[in-house]
């Protein structure tokens, strides 16, 4: 009877693990200190993701995220400086956004992070169509772009921060946001256009206008969200991006700052992240979401909030971490399934520990934001070290059920970067 009681009890076991984890998480890489991590799943065929990490790095998976190769960018007119942002289109091209960094021997003209550059693969990184530099001006500086591929009118669009000078402490020295769009594939831009009424100072800090996310509504408008002095901020276009909404609206205060001190960390962002199911048949149609942390209450935590008008009016703030714990949840970053309308929203949290060691977390709502449940998907914490940069972002791609977070760890003074591929249905098993 004994025998049979440590049997059942073992196979009851072995099933609670398994629930907790019907993934396996993947080390893809602790190879020449990777971070800000970004991820794309091919719409056209799920099974090949690629991600992209700084300073000038390409992984490329077509076995859906269980293995991994390895290559590295190169740009011989621009150089690759970091700040990797990947999409795809729908015809097997992806691209793959990044800074730049010119050798100053072929471009006399180049300056350290001069122009944003985009690059494009249609071989699955076998070769690559061009390298092509968007926004130059001068010798200001041209950083923090984020981009959006609009599967309807085949355009893409990017937006980031223009910097007078990078880190200038001068009152005379600003930064703005940007936009630009390219209806060829990425071939050429547009001329760029200033879409931020409301300036920022060129500090890289709280009261810099930063994080710019772009992304097309239900009927094709631009809505673009970012960080700055005045707050959380949100800006539209109803014409193609021809004009804008100024001044751009303020939608909810980011307390403490999107610079947030985090303890183990050299620097934490927790810029904003907007995303809008522009799916027709979705239950939730048009809704715009934006996910940000801050640290109301003097409690770091990550929020959501959603307008189902267009920008017009914004709900609450809606919790995304749901613990009960004063602990730290920092660095989140959101994407929505464009076939089932859910949310998915990956971050770190320590609301496991008391001291600095950290876990992942992924935050799913299938209610259109306004509940979310949690999962934590890494195998074992880590502790950061404040003298290690760690990077400003991690990723989350998502496509028909099939969900795609990628993140850093650090042990010790090694960085590496994991991953996990989830299907929506093992996590309603998750207890």
């Amino acid at each position: 009877m004994k025998s049979v009681l440590y049997i059942i009890f073992f196979l009851l076991m072995a099933w609670k693990v398994m629930a907790q984890l019907p993934f396996k998480v993947v080390t893809i890489s602790d190879k020449e200190e990777p971070e800000e991590v970004s991820v794309a799943i091919n719409p056209k065929n799920p099974a090949q993701i690629v991600v992209g990490a700084n300073i000038n790095q390409l992984y490329l998976s077509s076995d859906t995220g269980k293995t991994w190769t390895y290559q590295k960018l190169v740009c011989e007119e621009y150089g690759v400086y970091g700040d990797p942002v990947l999409l795809w289109d729908t015809a097997h091209t992806f691209y793959y956004f990044h800074l730049s960094n010119p050798n100053k021997n072929i471009v006399k003209d180049g300056n350290w992070i001069d122009r944003i550059v985009v690059q494009s693969s249609s071989d699955f990184g076998k070769t690559f169509n061009y390298c092509v530099g968007i926004g130059k001006n001068g010798e200001k500086n041209q950083d923090k772009h984020w981009a959006y591929f609009d599967k309807k009118t085949n355009t893409i669009y990017v937006t980031w921060t223009q910097f007078d000078k990078y880190g200038s402490k001068k009152p005379q020295d600003s930064s703005v946001i940007l936009f630009s769009m390219s209806k060829d594939n990425g071939r050429t831009w547009s001329e760029p256009k200033r879409i931020s009424h409301y300036a920022g100072d060129c500090r890289d800090g709280d009261e810099t206008v930063e994080g710019a996310t772009p992304y097309t509504g239900l009927n094709g408008e631009i809505y673009v969200a970012w960080a700055g002095k005045k707050g959380l901020m949100f800006t539209y276009s109803k014409d193609g991006g021809q004009s804008f909404l100024q001044p751009e609206m303020r939608i909810d205060t980011i307390y403490g700052g999107w610079d947030m001190k985090v303890g183990g960390l050299f620097r934490c962002n927790s810029l904003p992240f907007l995303v809008c199911d522009n799916n027709p048949r979705s239950p939730h149609a048009g809704n715009i979401y934006i996910c940000f942390g801050d640290e109301k209450d003097n409690d770091k935590n990550i929020w959501l909030v959603k307008s189902e008008d267009g920008g017009k009016t914004w709900s609450n703030r809606i919790k995304i971490n749901d613990d009960t714990t004063k602990r730290e949840q920092f660095m989140p970053m959101m994407t929505i399934d464009p076939v089932t309308g859910y949310l998915y929203v990956v971050f770190y949290d320590r609301r496991n520990h008391s001291d600095h060691k950290t876990d992942v977390y992924l935050a799913v709502s299938t209610d259109g934001g306004e509940t979310f449940k949690n999962y934590k998907i890494n195998e074992k914490p880590f502790h950061p070290n404040p003298f290690v940069f760690f990077g400003d972002y991690i990723a989350v791609s998502a496509f028909n059920n099939i969900i795609c977070p990628v993140w850093m760890e650090l042990h010790g003074f090694k960085l590496s970067i994991h991953t996990v591929t989830i299907l929506y249905h093992w996590l309603k098993d998750i207890k």
